[in-house]
């Protein structure tokens, strides 16, 4: 993943006990190079002998490059393959729970868990939801924005496809390099019939404008699914109804690095379900999920906010974290009082009369004013339904008097400026959406949003920038900048 620093890939590195190690010389990203080789000799330098890895295999596109070698660990792809000569290319048997592959979780948190898949179980949960979510057939031109990197990377990049005999197209680069149409030309020119990508990307798209889009002929698309973190109703809308004119559906679902593929979602490959914006959807085909009280377990009527969790496993979930089942027992079986012996998401939720399943955010990024449970998601929502913002993050800081309030970060929609006005308008409107009990105190405008790589948004990273505590490990971040951008707001805000 050429995203990692240095640090991340030594980190990653200890907790895998890795030996070998497969890179690139050099990538490109919006026409500026990455030197990975030479981030991969940092890290190599800075872990213990004990961690010491054995063989590098440089892969570049041309010999003449200049690249750093280390003689008797280091070697070029070619050579490597020429090594290979003699042995059978024949594919191994392997049993079914033997672990297939390891994944370090991306997310917000900050110590990267490693999650484990097996062969038999990982195919199976991701073939099945290929079919029953996605209708993937071997007729398809499938194309998902992912890095191959990320879980979704893995299961409908590579493996999903693969297994559904369809058509996966990858796609080396940024949606609006060189060109702000990169995505839509993608889709018309190759034919695409289903497209996977990130409420981040759908955000993004939003900012380069709906005029990119009219450029573009998508009567061959079928269908759109978004993953990755809650599709908000602002953005869903602007795929479904302006870009699409409701002629396909845009759907959201929900899973994680721990699950390999779907848990909740629409069943567009069985037959599609009323679409609900902001909601992920149902308990996919096999998953008996449910939300509980954090304290006592009990399952909560429709509409109460819980914990979402899984009653029992399915062959997709992760059997344990490598080299720490420990932790695999402590974090996801076993972490709050009222969830022993349950799969803890980690997230927070309510579920409808349908059935149908909301997420509100992570459990730990709730937020509590004056003792009302908000989940920061909602927040997020009012001010992504007001037209002046695009994109949005809340955290909860102290007060004196209610205990929490939440502070905003925002970025805004083409043609509008930061202002004070806007500024109290932005807090009238939460208040109008959500009620008097969400108590807006600061809102920060900036041009993009502290992320990972994979588009989540690192909602610990603006907390601790709002309450002047300690960032942690930011090693996954997509910009850098971004961090010092909500500094520089910050600093900002405060001076007036």
């Amino acid at each position: 993943f050429a995203g990692f620093s240095p640090g991340a890939i030594a980190d990653r590195i200890e907790l895998s006990d890795t030996r070998y190690i497969i890179t690139q010389a050099r990538e490109s990203r919006r026409n500026k190079p990455v030197l990975l080789k030479e981030m991969v000799d940092e890290a190599l330098a800075r872990l213990p002998d004990e961690h010491k890895v054995r063989t590098v295999v440089v892969v570049s596109d041309s010999r003449d490059e200049k690249v750093p070698m280390e003689e008797g660990r280091d070697v070029f792809w070619a050579d490597f393959l020429v090594g290979g000569g003699g042995f059978s290319s024949d594919c191994v048997p392997m049993e079914s729970n033997e672990p297939l592959f390891i994944l370090p979780t991306s997310g917000t948190t900050a110590k990267p868990k490693v999650v484990v898949h097996c062969h038999g179980g990982y195919q199976v949960h991701i073939y099945s939801m290929a079919k029953w979510l996605y209708g993937l057939g071997a007729d398809d031109i499938w194309f998902s924005t992912s890095d191959i990197g990320w879980i979704v990377g893995h299961s409908y990049n590579i493996y999903g496809p693969l297994l559904c005999g369809c058509t996966s197209i990858l796609y080396r680069g940024t949606p609006d390099y060189p060109r702000q149409d990169m995505w839509w030309d993608i889709i018309e020119r190759n034919g695409v019939t289903g497209m996977f990508t990130s409420p981040t990307g759908v955000r993004a798209l939003m900012r380069l404008g709906i005029e990119q889009a009219k450029k573009h002929d998508f009567s061959k698309l079928k269908r759109v699914f978004c993953a990755g973190e809650t599709l908000n109703p602002a953005a869903w809308q602007w795929l479904q109804e302006e870009v699409f004119a409701d002629k396909i559906p845009v759907v959201d679902h929900m899973w994680q690095t721990e699950t390999s593929g779907a848990i909740v979602g629409n069943p567009n490959g069985l037959g599609m379900i009323p679409i609900k914006p902001g909601s992920a959807g149902l308990p996919a085909p096999g998953i008996l999920t449910d939300v509980v009280d954090e304290v006592d377990g009990r399952s909560l009527s429709d509409g109460e906010h819980g914990l979402f969790i899984i009653r029992k496993p399915f062959p997709g979930l992760t059997p344990t974290l490598w080299g720490d089942p420990e932790r695999y027992r402590r974090d996801y079986w076993e972490a709050r009082p009222g969830t022993k012996g349950v799969y803890l998401a980690g997230d927070a939720a309510y579920k409808d009369r349908d059935g149908y399943i909301w997420f509100t955010g992570r459990a730990d990024e709730v937020i509590k004013i004056a003792a009302h449970r908000i989940g920061t998601v909602e927040v997020e929502n009012a001010l992504v339904s007001h037209p002046a913002v695009v994109e949005a993050a809340v955290a909860g800081v102290p007060d004196e008097l209610r205990g929490t309030v939440a502070s905003v970060c925002v970025v805004l929609a083409k043609g509008y400026q930061p202002s004070e006005e806007l500024r109290r308008e932005l807090v009238r409107h939460v208040r109008n959406e959500m009620g008097p009990i969400v108590v807006v105190r600061g809102v920060v405008f900036i041009n993009m949003l502290p992320k990972t790589r994979s588009g989540k948004i690192m909602r610990r990273v603006i907390k601790a920038l709002l309450t002047n505590e300690e960032i942690g490990d930011i090693s996954t971040i997509e910009e850098e900048a971004s961090v010092d951008e909500v500094k520089e707001a910050l600093g900002k805000l405060k001076r007036h």
